[in-house]
């Protein structure tokens, strides 16, 4: 009798996530950014899985998305809109708009992937003609667009950003589809409403998920911080010996704040999910020796970061330094321990993720499935041990699909359609790994005596530090850190006062702002954010009653060149070109 092989378990981990984009002392939204994912890639991410009730994953929610996502639906019921984009598709005159309002509507209803969210459509592409037939009139081309221009592009860019699943089932949504032009205030206001809808029934949707057992939500430190440099900047050096660092030697009080993110996410998640989460992915995948057993210390199960980590963590822990073929290292879990509290991490397959992430957009969704099917039959295919290997597939649940046709409609639904009839391969997700693992049925899950700090994008943390921009952000929130260490402990300040101070940190402390500064990424999107962040440690200062420092209003950087997938992605591993 022939022995069988042992199955291949794939633990498919979708990251949700939008750092606040709010402006904490006016309320008002800054950036579109979280409602438009919630209503186009959330909704389909959840429907994907509805319309697939065999397949299994796991979704990542970052609290401040849910903390975002719970604010829209609160301004849907309260009628008071604090987003200006949001606002202007419900507003029932555009005949007499001022500049500042035109040019809001212009120059947000264009952006988005033009090849896959605009020329579909030929009545917004005409939308997009016109405008650019003005463009010799300047500044002023915005003048000579009437309100009924102003109400369509609207309509037609919300519609744009409207979930696939929505555009195929919502006989209103397909209604305007059709109408193509001249719509109405009624049809603004329906499609407005239906916008709240879509908003106020995410959380239960995907609780409705987990609640079946198809899907484990984890967690994220809540305002996605870097958790091994707010413990140690000097963790920077695992990975990048020679990189300069910011002049402040250390994030004052780093461990405190580190473990604040971790408790605050822990009572989040119960409150939107029911329970305390098992998991958790660090923001950016950005774990340390130091992090990981933090995240251990607040009952933390399991967490999850890039396969250069893994690379860097084997050598680091090897007396040869030597390592074997990564067939043979990276399929499995590693549990990381102090003797006292561990913690089990699991390896994001790079070459698998950044497919989906960057490649298969460009193929048909058919020959996209056959080549990720024919990668894991291939793994498993080379597997000679008795052991089940461990496939971790990790990326971000929404940049990648407005560069699909259809909103990866197609490859989505053909994905989890051959995932779940394959014979050797196992939708899984980290909680069951880890639960087998522990019960001894054949998954390997060896100690990793010493972790290598690092991330999921190139095993380092060269996107958050190390460069002269990256640096001096990091400085001016040490200045504000230490700033607000004063004012706190002078005793000044009520205890609603000193809670608002603590949030408006939190957020001056996530790692998007890091992110956006460098010359990988494209000088609008650099701006929008570094004027953001900037904004941020003003408000700050303001809240802690002390004078903003003057240099606060000069850039911190500029940005140059396009980048994949308008830099909202990037990459695990360094593309040679």
């Amino acid at each position: 009798m022939a022995v069988q092989k042992p199955k291949l378990y794939l633990n498919l981990y979708w990251h949700m996530h939008q750092p606040d984009y709010r402006d904490t002392i006016s309320g008002q939204y800054i950036l579109p950014w979280t409602y438009l994912h919630a209503m186009k890639d959330y909704t389909d991410m959840a429907y994907h899985l509805e319309a697939n009730p065999k397949a299994k994953a796991t979704f990542n929610f970052v609290p401040v998305l849910l903390d975002q996502l719970e604010d829209y639906e609160e301004q849907f019921l309260s009628g008071h809109i604090r987003d200006p984009l949001l606002a202007m598709l419900a507003r029932e005159n555009l005949e007499y708009l001022n500049k500042d309002e035109r040019c809001l509507i212009v120059d947000s209803c264009f952006k988005s992937h033009h090849e896959k969210m605009l020329e579909p459509f030929a009545h917004y592409q005409r939308l997009l003609n016109i405008y650019n037939a003005l463009q010799v009139q300047g500044s002023t081309a915005s003048n000579y667009l009437s309100g009924q221009y102003m109400a369509d592009l609207l309509v037609w860019y919300h519609l744009a950003w409207t979930g696939e699943s929505i555009r195929r089932n919502n006989a209103f949504v397909q209604s305007l589809l059709e109408k193509g032009s001249q719509f109405t205030y009624d049809e603004r206001t329906a499609l407005f409403k239906l916008i709240g809808e879509l908003i106020a029934g995410l959380i239960p949707r995907y609780k409705k998920l987990q609640t079946s057992g198809q899907i484990e939500i984890s967690s994220t430190p809540h305002y996605h911080p870097i958790l091994p440099l707010l413990l140690d900047f000097k963790s920077t050096r695992d990975a990048m010996p020679f990189a300069p660092l910011p002049a402040c030697t250390s994030y004052p009080g780093g461990r405190l704040r580190a473990k604040a993110h971790v408790e605050s996410a822990k009572k989040s998640h119960q409150k939107r999910f029911g329970e305390v989460p098992v998991g958790m992915w660090p923001a950016e995948g950005a774990v340390s020796q130091a992090g990981l057993l933090l995240m251990a210390e607040q009952g933390v199960t399991w967490a999850a970061t890039g396969e250069g980590v893994l690379a860097n963590s084997l050598h680091k822990s090897s007396e040869t330094g030597a390592i074997p073929s990564r067939e043979e290292y990276l399929y499995r879990p590693y549990r990381i321990s102090n003797g006292v509290n561990e913690i089990t991490c699991f390896f994001r397959d790079d070459n698998l993720s950044d497919k989906i992430g960057f490649e298969y957009s460009k193929l048909h969704a058919s020959e996209a499935v056959a080549d990720f099917i024919a990668s894991l039959e291939t793994i498993h295919a080379d597997n000679d041990s008795d052991e089940h290997r461990v496939v971790s597939v990790i990326l971000d649940g929404e940049n990648a699909w407005e560069y699909y046709p259809y909103n990866a409609y197609y490859f989505l639904n053909e994905l989890y359609e051959a995932l779940t009839e394959h014979a050797h391969i196992e939708m899984t997700t980290f909680s069951d790994v880890v639960e087998r693992a522990n019960k001894h049925k054949k998954i390997d899950m060896p100690d990793l005596p010493q972790v290598a700090a690092g991330s999921w994008v190139y095993g380092s943390f060269s996107t958050w530090i190390g460069s002269a921009d990256k640096n001096l952000a990091w400085d001016l929130l040490c200045d504000a850190k230490k700033q607000y260490d004063q004012v706190m402990q002078s005793g000044l300040l009520s205890e609603m006062e000193s809670a608002a101070c603590e949030r408006q940190l939190s957020i001056c402390e996530g790692s998007d702002w890091f992110w956006w500064f460098g010359d990988y990424n494209d000088a609008v999107s650099v701006q929008s954010f570094d004027r953001l962040y900037r904004r941020n440690l003003a408000n700050l200062y303001q809240l802690l009653k002390v004078d903003v420092p003057a240099h606060l209003t000069q850039a911190i950087s500029q940005g140059t060149q396009a980048a994949d997938n308008v830099g909202t992605m990037r990459r695990g591993q360094e593309v040679n070109v």
